[in-house]
């Protein structure tokens, strides 16, 4: 079931299609413009494709009007050009030990680019790893903040576990599923990464300035925003996208019908990323918008393996196959487990009863039951016969070893 994502092929090797890289100048125009408009920005994004950077920027700093800006829109782009000082930013970025990675930078992830207009202008990015080469084996898990122990419980142990078999997660470092996830990755000193929607520089929530600080230094921490500066609830919204697109699929884990996780699901569903949900209690109201989730179209999931059979390679990350325990009785040959299941669960019975019973001449039963009683299922009670304590029924190691013995 797996698909090749648009953007994501495994070979992060040089693309003829690819964007040149940024001059200096087309560099710091780029990192003015994360000031200039607020990320997505769909009209700053279209001209920055169709006149570059620095024309960009220049007739936003000259209030020159553009296709699709009024008046009063082109009026507010100026005022924020004219205070900017992108070499300011891209120095107190360096001072902190963040890059700004530009479309055409070898690192840039080539997936952004499916958002079209809205992809982002450029990414502030704090920690050593190659954020290209990190994105293409990376889920999403996001869910409630306030979640519920079972939602803390399941994002810490989807994101232990896919970071235990090569793969980063990718969240919003906010309170509830979101940090449990990164907790789960760094707790097996995985990757993990935490897309931000202040500068990344400027820890929000505030109560999670030190799991911040540990993803910034085991992990990544990329963001939209200049060095400085403070989330708002649109900025929230947008940096869903950013997620989305990121990641190869994205798993929700408990949210309402009106949630956050929910935006960045429907988002993943329309740039045609994988959208997974873990069920939750039916009595929950946390687990309603994940529940109408998987009624539209995601695919529920309720471990790691699952998540990577979809995201991973055809044939090659299959989950295993569940099944409950294999018990002792399973083993036994048709003939001899009839016998088994012909003797009364209290009290006993002859052989002549169990031959009825199951079907087969005495003396074949007689040999049946003296093989049960070898391998610890029955007891012999003078001319009788009756179950052994336990009967085969639980996987003991006694029992193991009789499945051994079976198995040979």
């Amino acid at each position: 079931m797996t698909q090749m994502l648009p953007g994501m092929d495994d070979d992060a090797g040089p693309d003829p299609e690819e964007e040149p890289p940024p001059t200096p100048e087309e560099r710091l125009a780029r990192a003015a413009v994360t000031r200039i408009a607020d990320p997505g920005d769909g009209l700053v994004g279209a001209w920055l494709r169709e006149f570059g950077p620095v024309e960009t920027v220049r007739a936003l700093t000259a209030e020159e009007a553009l296709p699709g800006a009024g008046q009063q829109r082109t009026a507010g782009y100026a005022l924020r050009a004219r205070r900017v000082r992108p070499e300011r930013d891209l120095a107190a970025a360096r001072a902190t030990g963040t890059r700004f990675v530009c479309p055409g930078d070898p690192d840039w992830p080539r997936q952004l680019d499916d958002l079209g207009a809205e992809r982002p202008y450029g990414l502030w990015v704090r920690g050593g790893a190659s954020l290209r080469m990190w994105a293409l084996r990376s889920v999403a898990v996001v869910g409630a903040r306030a979640c519920t122990d079972y939602g803390s419980h399941m994002a810490a142990s989807l994101g232990a576990d896919l970071a235990e078999a090569g793969w980063v997660t990718v969240s919003g470092a906010a309170y509830g599923i979101d940090g449990a996830a990164h907790r789960g990755a760094l707790s097996v000193t995985g990757a993990t990464v935490g897309v931000v929607a202040s500068g990344v520089d400027v820890p929000y929530p505030p109560g999670h300035a030190e799991l911040i600080g540990r993803i910034a230094e085991q992990g990544l921490l990329i963001g939209e925003l200049p060095p400085g500066s403070h989330p708002t609830r649109s900025r929230f919204v947008l940096r869903n996208r950013v997620i989305a697109a990121l990641t190869r699929g994205t798993v929700v884990i408990e949210a309402q019908f009106r949630s956050g996780s929910l935006i960045t699901a429907r988002r993943a569903r329309k740039l045609g990323r994988f959208v997974m949900g873990v069920p939750g209690p039916c009595t929950s109201s946390l687990s309603r918008g994940v529940h109408e989730l998987l009624r539209a179209d995601g695919v529920l999931v309720t471990a790691a393996a699952d998540v990577i059979e979809l995201v991973g390679r055809i044939g090659e990350d299959l989950a295993p196959e569940r099944r409950g325990p294999v018990l002792p009785r399973d083993l036994l040959p048709p003939a001899t487990a009839r016998v088994l299941e012909a003797l009364p669960a209290r009290g006993g019975a002859c052989r002549e009863e169990l031959a009825v019973a199951a079907g087969g001449t005495p003396d074949d039963t007689l040999t049946r039951l003296h093989e049960l009683h070898a391998l610890g299922f029955v007891e012999r009670d003078g001319p009788r016969w009756k179950l052994a304590r336990g009967g085969g029924t639980a996987p003991t190691p006694e029992g193991d070893r009789q499945a051994d013995t079976l198995s040979r």
